[in-house]
């Protein structure tokens, strides 16, 4: 069954624009988890620049919903969610100067030194999932290193599909899923599991959410923007609707 990964992120962005104290990204995973959500997604980024410290430790504490921490694999990080014990970490590359998450973890290149996280994590009781482009090397690196999920890279299929004029069956676009099809299937036959997400919105969501296999999809920027203007409980279940019509009855 298909399920939805909401972050939260950018309920704190919003927050941290007037350094105040709300809106509250507690309240926000309230509203997630009523409009549907599967789960809780927050990155706890070096900088700190949205959600932070005192968040993670009041989601954890205060909310009844899977909590899904994105970190980069640094001592710092692991130790706080060591701590924490979030139900799944997922491993990100991060840049200071990005806007956002600009793609897939480079494991091949870091593999003795991520091995030797995910093992931490392990030891801690935390199922660690791996952000990746999709590609087959990577894929083949994070069964190696022992993670238990690849949450493939999508942006460069909502670039091209934003790119045709939302036409789902441009060549661009159908080349993109077909992209992410064989690293799902990849995958599985690895005995991992499949999740997706990065550019997911409410007009991109639905081929994605068809894809034989994929188990979660993690969708943050685009809820938390039409949550604006209808509210987050809302915004979310209109995406899980989407989602669940697309994937069919057995979603």
């Amino acid at each position: 069954m298909i399920e939805l990964g909401v972050n939260i992120d950018h309920v704190a962005t919003l927050r941290q624009a007037r350094r105040t104290w709300e809106p509250d990204p507690v309240w926000a995973a309230v509203e997630a988890h009523l409009g549907g959500a599967d789960g809780i997604t927050i990155h706890l980024r070096e900088d700190r620049r949205h959600i932070n410290d005192e968040d993670v430790r009041r989601l954890r504490e205060l909310t009844q919903v899977k909590l899904n921490l994105e970190m980069a694999a640094t001592d710092e990080m692991v130790a706080i969610a060591c701590r924490v014990k979030p139900e799944m970490a997922m491993l990100v590359p991060e840049g200071r100067l990005e806007v956002t998450t600009e793609g897939g973890l480079d494991i091949l290149a870091n593999e003795a030194m991520l091995k030797d996280v995910v093992s931490r994590l392990a030891d801690a009781g935390i199922l660690t999932s791996v952000f990746i482009d999709a590609d087959l090397a990577q894929i083949d690196a994070a069964a190696r290193i022992g993670a238990r999920v690849c949450e493939v890279h999508t942006g460069p299929y909502a670039h091209a599909f934003h790119s045709a004029g939302r036409d789902a069956e441009a060549p661009a676009v159908l080349a993109e899923i077909r992209r992410i099809a064989v690293a799902g299937e990849a995958i599985r036959a690895l005995g991992m599991r499949f999740n997706a997400g990065h550019a997911l919105n409410y007009y991109n969501v639905q081929p994605i959410s068809r894809l034989p296999g994929v188990r979660e999809l993690h969708i943050g920027h685009a809820i938390v923007s039409r949550a604006v203007f209808v509210g987050l409980r809302e915004a979310v279940g209109e995406m899980k609707r989407l989602m669940r019509e697309a994937a069919g009855p057995h979603a």
